[in-house]
């Protein structure tokens, strides 16, 4: 009994103890203890992951641009960043970001506040921008032998618009980040994603009213940007004619 006394005692000493020295207390930095004084503790938080990747520096290092720092309010989710594509496997491994030259930059972003201006209720959503050749080589790799081929541009043979950073694969979403309906995936390589006999796909229930409205809202707020479109992809469009940026703009020939 005398000893729980005295374990009883030494408790309650302890506490008092802690209750009236500063030293007791534990504060974050800047905190202020119960004396009125600053206590200054050991900052242990973690340091920030840096913002691009060494690839992503290397493209602000050639001359493009994050179209986030253009416009922050655009979409974006980079497809080959993930394995939900086509091809089924990551391309861009370091690539999380849309870039595009400049003057591309700036289309979209009026592009943005043209498809504000008539919905303020939805968005632009990048899927695919500026692609490094060397990535397309690996694209070309990936679909060599297989039924895909014909949708890939060689770049021993040529090079797509995206190589130049003069392309962006780009839909609507809503509010809640959700894409809108547009009657076929990106990259999805059927008649659905054809823009050319929209009509007919509509009367043979291939894509619905809304889908086709959703896709001539698309089209309007970019060519009315400035950008042309393409044929067999809803979703693609150039920033100039191929010929134009063949002539005034460089390959993103790049190595990872």
């Amino acid at each position: 009994m005398i000893r729980q006394s005295k374990l009883l005692i030494i408790s309650v000493l302890i506490l008092f103890l802690c209750e009236v020295l500063p030293s007791c207390h534990s504060a974050t930095k800047g905190e202020e203890s119960i004396s009125g004084t600053i206590v200054d503790t050991i900052d242990i938080s973690q340091p920030e992951s840096p913002k691009y990747t060494e690839m992503e520096l290397k493209l602000i290092d050639f001359g493009l641009v994050d179209v986030a720092e253009v416009d922050s309010t655009i979409g974006v989710f980079m497809v080959y960043a993930t394995p939900d594509n086509f091809l089924g496997h990551v391309l861009y491994p370091d690539i999380h970001h849309a870039f595009a030259i400049p003057a591309m930059a700036e289309k979209l972003a009026k592009a943005q506040q043209r498809l504000k201006s008539i919905r303020p209720d939805l968005s632009l959503l990048i899927y695919d921008a500026a692609r490094p050749l060397s990535v397309q080589r690996e694209m070309w790799e990936s679909v060599k032998g297989t039924p895909n081929v014909s949708f890939v541009a060689n770049p021993a043979k040529g090079r797509g618009m995206h190589n130049y950073g003069a392309a962006v694969d780009i839909t609507l979403m809503d509010s809640a980040g959700e894409p809108l309906p547009m009657g076929s995936k990106h990259d999805y390589f059927g008649p659905e994603a054809r823009i050319d006999h929209e009509d007919s796909l509509l009367a043979n229930g291939l894509i619905t009213s809304q889908e086709l409205e959703n896709r001539k809202l698309l089209r309007r707020v970019m060519t009315e940007s400035g950008f042309i479109t393409c044929i067999s992809e809803w979703w693609h469009f150039n920033h100039i004619p191929s010929i134009r940026a063949k002539q005034e703009l460089k390959i993103i020939d790049i190595e990872e």
